[in-house]
């Protein structure tokens, strides 16, 4: 194993003590932007860009206190961890601003499409700035995009708040951590600013970070989200993560996806499929749904119940993953009940997602008799 990763982790056998709870709360996935025919368009400074693109936000959400050190792979026999991200088409990386990291400055996020470019991150959204759930964001300062014609403008309900109108990018107090790769050199390319079939489809690494090597906080201390990861892709997106955390008292926790040795602790959330838009961490966007009657002839309830409140929406999706419908409910802060036809569809097996603020929250499946 690379000795300087060795030193990273070092710390974890200096603090193994016992935790009475996890520092690490969950990985949550935005989605933060759907792009449409006019993006793909007017994309040739930028790349190539296919309709239909999905850029994924990953944050780790922590408890108060609590920094993100690192996500990693480790092949310690017995204990080995593959970090990986991978998606079945490739990934889009912007041509003319893009990088493996976010290092573009907020005037320059304004042209064409360098805003959805896919890179990691140890908390910045782009140059000396944090990156923040569009939810979150208080709609000061927000990109106004200069290409023209001008792109970033879709309005897709899955999406959440547009881009036009909260960004997610904030100056906050300080300066976000800089990313220090660590045992990691040509791996990382495939987030580079080139789309010639060399931009995926996989990030893998066994033996390798990407570190804040000073820690990193979310901006907002108290919500205590740290953003690590930017994604477009036209593909299904999938990730194993391992990530590793200071606390409060000088220690270290360590998170892995799976097989978790001594005192690694394994969380579901850091598995994650886009194909189905879950990541086992149902309570990421505090939204909760039931279906019924199921099996349905025709009308069904779907019954949204938010511990947060939030703007939802919800897509409606035949058996092979295809969008059928797409609605927008809206503002939703108590119970709440949809009714949906299925009268117009064949019988057979259906599949209802369900959104919160455009981070995925659940999903049900429905049978049509």
């Amino acid at each position: 194993m690379n000795k300087t990763l060795l030193s990273l982790f070092a710390l974890l056998l200096l603090h193994a003590a016992a935790h009475s709870q996890n520092g690490l709360e969950c990985v949550a996935v935005e989605i933060y932007y759907i792009s449409d025919a006019n993006d793909a368009a007017a994309n040739q400074d930028g790349g190539v860009l296919p309709v239909g693109s999905v850029t994924y936000r990953i944050y780790a959400d922590m408890l108060p206190g609590y920094r993100f050190q690192a996500a990693y792979g480790v092949d310690t026999p017995g204990a080995e961890h593959e970090c990986r991200i991978e998606t079945t088409t490739l990934f889009f990386n912007n041509e003319d601003r893009g990088a493996t990291t976010p290092n573009f400055t907020k005037a320059q996020a304004a042209d064409n499409t360098v805003m959805l470019d896919s890179w990691l991150s140890v908390g910045a959204a782009c140059k000396f700035n944090y990156g923040i759930l569009k939810s979150l964001d208080d709609g000061v300062a927000t990109v106004v995009n200069n290409y023209i014609p001008q792109v970033l403008q879709n309005n897709n309900p899955l999406a959440g708040i547009p881009l036009t109108q909260q960004d997610g990018i904030i100056a906050g107090n300080g300066t976000p951590e800089p990313v220090t790769f660590v045992g990691i050199t040509n791996e990382v390319l495939v987030f580079d600013n080139q789309n010639d079939g060399t931009n995926g489809p996989v990030f893998s690494t066994m033996n390798g970070s990407w570190a804040a090597l000073n820690g990193a906080e979310g901006p907002d201390p108290v919500d205590n989200k740290v953003l690590i990861a930017q994604i477009t892709t036209d593909g299904i997106l999938t990730f194993e993560l391992n990530i590793q955390i200071g606390t409060p008292g000088g220690g270290v926790e360590n998170y892995v996806a799976k097989n978790p040795v001594g005192n690694e602790i394994m969380l579901p959330c850091l598995t994650f499929n886009s194909s189905s838009m879950i990541n086992e961490n149902g309570q990421t966007a505090g939204t909760k749904m039931n279906v019924y009657p199921n099996p349905v002839r025709d009308l069904f309830t779907l019954e949204i119940s938010p511990s947060k409140p939030g703007n939802i929406s919800y897509a409606l999706l035949n058996q092979e993953g295809r969008r059928l419908e797409v609605k927008k409910i809206g503002y939703v802060d108590d119970q709440f009940f949809e009714y949906i036809d299925l009268s117009n569809y064949p019988a057979g097996t259906y599949l209802v997602e369900l959104y919160n603020n455009g981070i995925a929250s659940s999903m049900k499946k429905i049978v049509k008799q």
